[in-house]
């Protein structure tokens, strides 16, 4: 499962990282980013209104690949899953967390900016991490860096990444996938401008694929 969740995301090449402070915008937004042509979201647990998003975005999206984001606890994770997550994606390197979602087989992508942090995650198998927040810790640049000690090993930046730096990022060979939330900003889901996030999210797609090809 998590090898097939990993191609997806890399597939994809964005994950769109979405606060929600109102459920009742999960399914609008999760319609508008599968019409732009990113059938993926990573629902971030830093509001209440994250288990419930998650759960209308699974049920009435099933197309869509939905996963939780800035999980801090064992307990978020078993909420998330059972809201209907396919993958947990964490801040940092906590080592509870990802050895929690190792034993029960759910897909996890662990916050890393380290070498020490990184051998954590080879050591335990881990494919793909998650690099954050990526502009404030050299960005790309870092990545290339930290990726020629551990071939294979794939990255997932986000934080500060935008359509203005995505092609140094994917520049990067070690880069899987880009997390952004520069197609879903907090106002335009507040202010309902769905059509707006479906134009940014085709825009995004499109240039990734112009980047990537």
């Amino acid at each position: 499962m998590a090898l097939e969740i990993e191609k997806k995301i890399e597939e994809l090449g964005i994950v769109p990282v979405v606060v929600l402070q109102d459920a009742k915008d999960a399914e609008p937004l999760a319609r508008a980013l599968c019409k732009g042509g990113l059938p993926c979201a990573e629902v971030t647990f830093r509001t209440a209104a994250a288990k419930e998003s998650i759960r209308i975005m699974a049920e009435e999206c099933p197309e869509m690949l939905v996963g939780a984001g800035t999980v801090l606890t064992t307990k978020q994770v078993d909420e998330a899953v059972l809201a209907g997550a396919k993958f947990i994606v964490s801040p940092g390197f906590d080592p509870e967390i990802v050895d929690y979602c190792l034993e029960k087989k759910i897909p996890v992508f662990p916050g890393c900016i380290t070498p020490s942090e990184i051998a954590q995650a080879v050591k335990r198998g881990l494919r793909v991490v998650k690099f954050f927040p990526a502009e404030q810790f050299g960005g790309a640049a870092t990545i290339k860096a930290l990726s020629a000690p551990y071939v294979g090993l794939k990255f997932m930046p986000t934080g500060g990444v935008s359509a203005a730096n995505l092609k140094d990022y994917f520049g990067c060979k070690a880069v899987a996938a880009c997390g952004g939330s520069w197609m879903v900003k907090g106002d335009l889901v507040a202010e309902g401008k769905f059509g707006e996030i479906e134009r940014l999210t085709a825009e995004a797609v499109k240039l990734a694929a112009e980047i990537r090809k």
